[in-house]
């Protein structure tokens, strides 16, 4: 079991907890990696508790759930909001008691649960060179000429696969198959997970790809590449956003409550513009020079975790029926 202590210098001040154990922090394989914020974050963590943080990737729900109330996480982060859910219904998440008046996000936040560290919004990414006239609308995009090549991410595997069903179900309803058909068209395949469909994108195979308006982002800072931009419908964008948590049965409280606070500082915000191409929760100062180069929607399309994970069996059955139409 790990256990706090409380150690005071002779003759000085106390200085704070020195932990026996290090915070265990389950997250995705991307967030991590060297590429990922993860490394950042915790070495700016570290230097501010004066303990030791490490991570334990890979599909995190799953994990949780075969562990249960023996996890040995104490936080966990890279859940989203369509996701969240699910995870809320395993009975091991405690409040984060974090403060979230003044956040960033292009909606209210009211969860107690689950604290937002970034969030972007879904949109089909295209190469200006290759796609002069890039589809002005979703229906355009439905329309498109067949020679328009797509690829995209699977709602039974991918987060950002669902984004897409759910954005489809959002705007057309009971129409998402016949959407998903006018799609099948153009989709040249359909990819487990988003790095495999970026990367098709990247190598020149696609026209377009789903990903998010802020991957432009690490193009142009990054590559100093401005070809690389968002189609931008006036349909509206869903939008995803990425959340921390505590564990409930963490013999760390005070550990995993320090991260929590730590979330929503400058300290953890300003790592999120270029550690995960994506926009802050709460902003903290000035984003990257690319970022003011993005193109943005006027409308934000979201859904509650609940209506997420009311919704998650109609949408991907409505995916799975447009395909093979």
């Amino acid at each position: 079991m790990k256990t706090t202590s409380i150690t005071i210098a002779a003759g000085l001040i106390a200085t704070g907890p020195a932990w026996a154990e290090p915070l265990t922090v389950y997250a995705p394989d991307y967030f991590a990696s060297e590429w990922g914020p993860g490394p950042a974050i915790e070495a700016a963590f570290e230097a501010q508790c004066g303990c030791e943080m490490e991570y334990v990737t890979g599909d995190v729900l799953p994990r949780l759930r075969l562990e249960g109330a023996r996890t040995n996480a104490d936080v966990v982060i890279g859940l989203n909001t369509d996701t969240a859910q699910p995870a809320r219904d395993t009975g091991l998440f405690a409040p984060h008691g974090v403060d979230t008046t003044d956040l960033s996000l292009p909606m209210a936040w009211t969860d107690d649960t689950f604290l937002p560290f970034n969030w972007s919004h879904t949109a089909f990414v295209y190469d200006a060179t290759r796609l002069a006239d890039p589809p002005a609308s979703f229906d355009a995009l439905r329309r498109a000429p067949d020679d328009l090549t797509l690829v995209v991410q699977d709602p039974r595997s991918s987060v950002s696969g669902l984004a897409l069903a759910l954005w489809i179900d959002a705007i057309y309803g009971d129409a998402a198959e016949e959407v998903w058909a006018d799609l099948a068209d153009n989709i040249v395949t359909v990819t487990a997970g988003w790095s495999e469909s970026y990367g098709m994108f990247t190598e020149g195979e696609v026209d377009m790809v789903l990903s998010y308006t802020t991957s432009p982002a690490y193009h142009i800072v990054a590559e100093g590449d401005d070809t690389k931009r968002a189609a931008i419908f006036p349909e509206g964008h869903y939008v995803m956003v990425e959340t921390a948590a505590q564990l409930a049965g963490t013999d760390q409280p005070d550990l995993a409550q320090a991260f929590m606070d730590f979330v929503l500082t400058p300290a953890f915000q300003s790592i999120v513009p270029e550690g995960n191409w994506s926009f802050p929760a709460r902003r903290a100062g000035d984003l990257p020079d690319g970022f003011d180069a993005l193109a943005l929607p006027d409308k934000a399309i979201a859904y509650s975790p609940e209506e997420a994970d009311a919704k998650r069996r109609a949408v991907v059955a409505a995916f799975e029926a447009g395909m093979r139409r």
